[in-house]
């Protein structure tokens, strides 16, 4: 057997994941090359500060702030700094000068993936991105290779570790919104500034991968519907568990089928919602992830596990460097960007769900009839009503109605609401909460 020449590889990044990836590549290093086929020698690892504390104890003499020289010559360069720029930048400049990249930089891939795709393509080289969603979870391999020639249908994601903390917290102990997020991030699930996480962005970015991936069809970032958990109370969360439901932050892909049961494009969302407690993603506690995955052949796939940290991240990005250093030893091209099927991008309106809706309405008779007649004015039945009474407001006995429609567009759905707002007998259009997973 031909020894295969030792494969440069270069780090761009020593934070978190960095220094775990580094430090991985040179413990493991002969374990790695029995894997690959070929040595993997690290030539360098870019960061700004060269005297910084790291989590992992780097060899001094790896360290270098210049990233670009350290790219030149480089045969697979790992990007772990995040953010768009200088990320894209060297991305390019990697690519170009023949080396696979593997970044776990979603949000650069959500911005920038068309980009960085074709110019991969036209290079011969190969862009990873397994760690780019929910760490240590594999699924992009899955999406990608092992469901290639199975036709999904939809997929339910909790892919952010953060809010999942805040919610299960929420549930578990009654916390409110605010209490929960203080102890997330005294735990280190929740950043400094939690913006990206409880309002959804960080979820988009990685829903925007998972339909583009599924659905062969590039899904851009402005394509997907964003709604955070900020608005999430606790008395929310009670009334949830109490109807058999638990309250989580979703990433839904899904296709959307026409009125003939054809297929009239894809759509993209993220928005809390109410997870049955009988549904596998009920039971995800904590800052864990978990992508819940419907295909036509292969039924019902979950795939769980922790989705951040350092190391476990780190899990991730080694397993695409020993599929780049396997292709450099085998050769060939790479696996290239699936967007063949090209289907339209269609907006929340279109797709099918189901709301909670819970009003404060006047406590008298026909008031039962009257909300029936608004559901019914806009197409939409009702599978369930729970009665409460309320307290007496201004002299007038007051009741608590919670209603969960039966599946209509998310069109007729919010106009039902916007009459139940305007209709005499409604006080307060208290909460509204979609119901997925049934």
């Amino acid at each position: 057997m031909i020894e295969y020449r030792n494969l440069r590889v270069a780090v761009l990044g020593g934070g978190s994941v960095g220094s775990q990836v580094t430090a991985l590549l040179l413990e493991h290093a002969d374990e790695l090359a029995a894997r690959a086929g070929a040595g993997l020698e690290v030539v360098g690892v870019a960061v700004r500060d060269l005297d910084a504390p790291r989590d992992t104890d780097i060899p001094k003499e790896l360290l270098t702030t210049d990233a670009e020289s350290l790219i030149v010559g480089a045969d697979i360069v790992i990007e772990l700094i995040g953010g768009l720029e200088p990320a894209r930048t060297w991305i390019l400049k990697a690519l170009h000068s023949g080396a696979d990249v593997i970044t776990a930089n979603k949000a650069l891939l959500a911005h920038h993936g068309a980009e960085l795709f074709e110019e991969a393509a036209q290079v011969g080289a190969q862009l990873y991105y397994e760690a780019a969603v929910a760490g240590a979870i594999p699924i992009i391999r899955p999406l990608r290779d092992s469901l290639a020639g199975d036709r999904v249908q939809r997929i339910l994601g909790i892919v952010n570790g953060t809010t999942n903390f805040i919610l299960d917290r929420m549930d578990v102990t009654g916390d409110s919104f605010d209490n929960a997020l203080a102890e997330a991030t005294r735990l280190g699930f929740a950043e400094a500034d939690p913006t990206a996480d409880i309002e959804g962005y960080d979820a988009a970015q990685k829903a925007a991968l998972l339909a583009s991936l599924a659905f062969h069809t590039r899904v851009p970032l402005d394509a997907v519907h964003r709604e955070g958990i900020t608005t999430v109370t606790a008395d929310q969360v009670v009334a949830a568990r109490k109807a058999g439901y638990v309250v989580k932050l979703l990433a839904i892909c899904e296709r959307v089928l026409n009125a003939d049961g054809g297929i009239d494009g894809v759509s993209a969302r993220v928005h809390p919602a109410l997870v049955p407690l009988t549904h596998p993603l009920a039971a995800v506690h904590g800052g864990n992830n978990a992508v819940f995955v419907e295909a036509e052949a292969a039924g019902s796939l979950m795939f769980y596990g922790a989705g951040a940290g350092g190391l476990e991240t780190a899990s991730a990005v080694l397993g695409d460097v020993v599929s780049a250093a396997r292709r450099h030893v085998i050769g060939g091209p790479g696996v290239a960007e699936s967007t063949h099927a090209d289907l339209p991008i269609l907006p929340i309106s279109r797709v099918l769900t189901r709301y909670q809706i819970t009003l404060t309405v006047v406590d008298e008779p026909g008031v039962l009839a009257t909300i029936a007649a608004v559901f019914s004015d806009h197409g939409v039945s009702v599978e369930a009503v729970n009665q409460t009474v309320g307290a007496v407001i201004e002299g007038v006995p007051s009741a608590t109605l919670i209603t969960v429609s039966h599946e209509a567009t998310d069109e007729s759905l919010a106009a039902t609401v916007a009459a139940l707002a305007d209709n005499s007998v409604v006080r307060e259009v208290v909460s509204v909460l979609r119901v997925e997973g049934l």
